[in-house]
């Protein structure tokens, strides 16, 4: 066994302790406190939990399956957002082929890039060369009808969905002197801190919150919440500080960056949920809604501690 996979146990270790010690909450709740399955919030609680332990066996077996697998898994994962995010826009048949474009190859394409490793391309291949053909595309089919809404939904779409979300396995083509071969870490440490930064905004803001931090557009964001989910999730990764390059105070500030971020991302995507009067984006995975809902913290938080590793670490 590699030093990296066993840093990776380690880490898998400790997230398993954590939602075995969930799962025995919730099901003191359910036994004691709710024996009839009555208690929404704790029928939540535990959805929530099983979810989780079916998406870390999920992220573990890529991580563990090395470049590939993970390569892949997010491949799969931004195909599944965007057809969520798709299902929320006003695409009209004018649309089609830029849609179909979109799926089957601006999407492969971003990911092979990714694979190859062709930093001088997949990071201008959406924001570029698909932001300015995808509109000709949909200019020369004659729809003018919303079409400025249309293909600035399409562009965001792809900006969020894919180009954001790609951003987590290109870490893995970050050359950083000492750190070689471990680059799955920096995945490891993003999504952590990420989602524990949700997790532990939620645990804040039921414990202690009182104040809303953007009623219109979450109602159940708190400033409590906030602080200490943002906090607990910087000291989170100052404490994981071991599996990065970047030492103690490096992946302290590295961590409330991504954890600032990643909550951010949460609002913006909240606010384009109520924007079109839906409460998730979808409800694949049950007590989260969709796959969007989850990655909406990430894919903000992803290319912002790409480029930082990059030019604070990387020789790339």
């Amino acid at each position: 066994m590699t030093d990296v996979q066993t840093d990776l146990l380690k880490v898998i270790g400790g997230i398993a302790v954590i939602l075995v010690f969930a799962s025995l909450i919730g099901w003191a709740l359910r036994r004691f406190v709710a024996p009839g399955g009555t208690d929404d919030a704790i029928a939540n609680l535990n959805e929530r939990v099983r979810a989780w332990w079916g998406m870390v066996l999920l992220l573990s077996l890529a991580f563990l399956a090395g470049r590939t697998g993970v390569i892949v898994l997010f491949a799969l994962c931004s195909f599944a957002a965007l057809r969520e995010f798709t299902t929320l826009t006003n695409f009209r048949q004018a649309d089609h082929w830029a849609l179909a474009a979109t799926f089957f190859v601006v999407l492969p394409v971003q990911y092979v890039l990714i694979g190859i490793g062709w930093y001088g391309l997949y990071s201008i291949f959406i924001p570029v060369y698909v932001f300015l053909l995808a509109p000709i595309v949909v200019a020369l089919r004659g729809d003018t009808q919303s079409y400025l809404v249309r293909v600035a939904e399409t562009q965001w779409a792809v900006m969020i969905c894919v180009f954001c979300a790609s951003h987590v396995p290109a870490l893995l083509n970050l050359e950083i002197p000492g750190f070689e071969g471990r680059n799955v870490l920096l995945i490891v440490f993003l999504v952590v801190v990420v989602q524990m930064s949700d997790v532990l905004q939620y645990v804040w803001g039921k414990l202690l919150g009182r104040r809303k931090i953007a009623p219109r557009l979450s109602p159940s964001k708190t400033v409590e919440g906030f602080v200490g989910g943002v906090a607990s999730a910087t000291t989170l990764g100052g404490c994981l500080w071991w599996i990065t390059p970047f030492g103690p105070l490096g992946a302290t500030l590295l961590a409330f960056v991504i954890a600032l971020m990643g909550f951010f991302g949460g609002l913006v995507m909240s606010a384009i949920k109520r924007d079109r009067g839906v409460k998730d984006w979808g409800q694949t995975i049950s007590g989260h809604g969709g796959f969007i809902d989850r990655l909406d913290s990430v894919v903000f938080s992803a290319p912002i501690f790409f480029h930082l590793v990059r030019y604070g670490w990387s020789m790339t």
